[in-house]
């Protein structure tokens, strides 16, 4: 691969925008591990949170596939490649960041803390309603008897 060639790649990767348009690789193998990778994505993105049993995986999985496009972009930096190997490789880390984007942007994942804002709002809630049906509402004149 010629110089400009490599350059020319590197900047690709690491392009603002770079993971408009792509797709995340349906297998991917990272440190060694074939993963179905777009699978699992949609699998976890599926759900509004991620499960508190799966939240380990996911971190995990986003570790491992940090340092998977770290090694691939350090192979087209360093390594003896092709034109046409050099860009498969920027095109598998196009798509890893494409996952990793998708992973990155999961909602909150603390289930708990969730959990209990929702039992206590549903108590807010409640305690207004009977507060309102005994007649207890100090508050019901000023908003229009509702």
């Amino acid at each position: 691969m010629k110089p400009y060639e490599r350059t020319q790649l590197l900047e690709r990767v690491d392009r603002e925008g770079a993971t408009v348009g792509a797709d995340i690789p349906d297998r991917i193998e990272v440190q060694g591990e074939e993963i179905d990778l777009r699978e699992f994505v949609f699998e976890i993105k599926r759900r509004e949170t991620v499960p508190s049993g799966e939240r380990e995986r996911v971190e995990r999985a986003k570790k491992n596939l940090r340092r998977e496009r770290l090694q691939r972009v350090q192979r087209i930096e360093e390594g003896e490649l092709t034109f046409e190997e050099g860009e498969e490789l920027a095109r598998s880390v196009v798509g890893i960041d494409r996952a990793l984007n998708a992973l990155e942007s999961l909602g909150p994942t603390d289930l708990e803390r969730e959990q209990r804002a929702r039992e206590l709002a549903d108590k807010k809630r409640w305690m207004s309603f009977l507060k309102q049906a005994l007649g207890r509402d100090d508050g019901a004149a000023t908003r229009g008897g509702r």
